[in-house]
């Protein structure tokens, strides 16, 4: 149950019905009556709720703000609400307080939600894809993958909590120029470790890796390449190579606490004609043409300021463009997902607009489409940037940092900031066991709730909900915890509409520290029997609530620290 969401529907019809009888008695002339903007106060001496209704009646009325804003208050009947005053301030602000009854049913609504408290229901089921991290196979994961595997994985768990039919997707370039070039990169490696005195171009692949699978292949297989062509021994380096490098990825993931619906091959679309399909559906209505011996895609005839792109080279081969479109209208035509996120680096801007109109030129709505471009991530070490692993001594990989600062620290530190911003992770303040650690802080928090109900069950002591009375819940710190409790539902369905993970890790922040406050103010143990169930009613509900967003975050919730 959303209580916020039940406060402003109360304060909607309370102003409505004001308004509405204020125009039967002739007070106002109003057609209609206009959208009521509900909002939280910045000062809490302003209410709960405040409305700005009679500002923006001003023009209509033809009346002083205030002067509406107090013939409104004076029309409000509050019978059957759980607003217990109303007030106008300012300049025609009116204030809504709510009774201590709407935060008291908080207790209830969690205990009985257990688990799913939080989750809410504006997606309706709608298919939606996410698609996160789809690293070149032909290499280690880097930390741009990092941070876009905790921001499309956490997205995507935030969706399934709003309602939506969530599948999280990983695409694998395994076609195309890049394999071609990680197949001669392997043969050369190969040659040089077989003696011959070869140089390795500079745009091939230069990774320690590369060596690395060559001998993988030679234990395995021993010599089997030698008497076979070029293109022969190509084929067999880059088959098992890219098998292995993709098992190391799912298992790295899976490490980082990522599990994928569909790994979904970029080589399944030329196999299944749909790169050419797509190229024939855009030369069929009119979004192509011949240039230089190439084929192109007329972006210009969406958007006079996009450059048009090569769909198909010189030479015969398409490009990576012809089989990203191919890619997304397999999302959309084949498989009907309703949306499609997708989460890139911010070096793929150009390439958004350009995507959105080969939708568009599809006949499938861009707005369908919706790509996050994630900004940069900077490793320091106290005031040290840090670029190279002290493990490997290269450059930091996914799995070194998973290595060194644990999944919990990088899955939340990465959800602290929105996509759109660049991010600094201090390695060293993440692995400190204090409550300067963020991660660190709320995980003792929900260790601390785990305490408090541990030590009262070795004495016996368990939650008897017909013990509790949460009218006794009067000191600052309850209440003030009681509020933010329930805000947890408003705060997912925001989050969820602006995609926008960072919210979870800003509430969890806060709730800790309203709890750290409350643990240090108000004591469950020793006091009489009644009060003691009903704060460890409350401890019970910090809990739930905790457990259920680091759920959320795939952060473990510990329960001793």
């Amino acid at each position: 149950m959303n209580l916020v969401k039940l406060a402003k529907q109360q304060i909607q019809d309370v102003v409505q019905n004001a308004l509405k009888s204020c125009i039967d008695k002739g007070i106002f002339e109003l057609d209609s009556i206009p959208d009521i903007m509900i909002e939280k106060p910045k000062e809490k001496s302003h209410g709960d709720f405040a409305t700005n209704i009679a500002m923006e009646l001003t023009r209509k009325l033809k009346k002083n703000p205030r002067e509406i804003a107090n013939r409104i208050f004076n029309a409000i009947d509050l019978s059957n609400t759980f607003i217990e005053k109303v007030e106008v301030a300012g300049p025609g602000f009116i204030n809504f307080f709510f009774k201590k009854d709407w935060l008291y049913k908080v207790v209830d609504v969690i205990l009985s939600e257990s688990d799913d408290y939080g989750k809410v229901n504006i997606g309706n089921g709608k298919k939606v894809m996410v698609e996160f991290v789809s690293a070149n196979p032909t290499g280690p994961m880097h930390m741009g993958n990092a941070r876009g595997g905790a921001l499309g994985d956490c997205l995507a768990n935030l969706l399934k909590w709003a309602g939506y039919n969530v599948t999280k997707e990983f695409y694998v370039n395994d076609a195309g120029n890049q394999i071609e070039k990680f197949g001669q990169s392997l043969e050369i490696r190969y040659r040089q470790l077989k003696g011959e005195n070869i140089v390795l171009p500079e745009d091939c692949y230069h990774g320690e890796d590369i060596i690395e699978r060559v001998k993988e292949y030679l234990d395995e297989y021993g010599d089997d390449l030698a008497n076979l062509s070029s293109d022969e021994r190509r084929k067999k380096l880059v088959e098992f190579a890219l098998k292995r490098n993709i098992l190391l990825m799912k298992e790295h993931l899976r490490k980082y606490g990522i599990e994928y619906d569909v790994w979904f091959h970029e080589s399944s679309l030329y196999e299944s004609g749909e790169v050419f399909e797509t190229i024939e559906d855009l030369k069929s209505r009119g979004y192509t043409y011949e240039k230089d011996g190439a084929l192109w895609f007329a972006a210009s005839k969406i958007d006079e300021t996009l450059k048009d792109e090569v769909l198909i080279r010189a030479n015969g081969i398409p490009t990576y463009f012809a089989a990203d479109i191919a890619y997304h209208r397999n999302k959309f035509e084949k498989r009907g997902f309703d949306i499609v996120i997708d989460i890139w680096g911010a070096d793929h801007h150009g390439h958004v607009a350009r995507m959105k109109a080969a939708m568009k030129a599809l006949g499938i709505d861009p707005e369908k489409l919706i790509v996050i471009l994630m900004q940069l991530v900077r490793l320091v070490r106290g005031k040290e940037v840090v670029r190279m692993s002290k493990r490997t001594g290269k450059a930091i990989t996914l799995i070194d940092l998973i290595d060194e600062i644990g999944k919990d620290a990088a899955r939340f530190m990465f959800n602290t900031k929105s996509a759109d911003t660049h991010i600094e992770i201090d390695l060293d303040l993440v692995t400190q066991q204090t409550l300067d650690n963020p991660v660190f802080y709320v995980q003792y928090a929900h260790a601390r709730t785990c305490g408090i109900i541990r030590a009262l069950s070795e004495e016996g002591i368990v939650l008897d909900k017909s013990k509790i009375k949460v009218e006794l819940l009067q000191q600052e710190e309850e209440l003030e915890l009681l509020k933010k409790l329930l805000e947890l539902p408003e705060e997912i369905e925001i989050a969820a509409r602006n995609l926008d993970v960072s919210r979870v890790t800003k509430y969890l922040l806060d709730l800790a520290s309203m709890f750290h406050a409350f643990y240090n103010a108000c004591r469950v143990k020793n006091e009489n029997e009644e009060l003691m169930f009903t704060r460890l009613s409350l401890v019970e509900c910090v809990r739930i609530v905790i457990n259920n967003m680091l759920r959320l975050l795939g952060v473990d919730a510990p329960e001793k620290m």
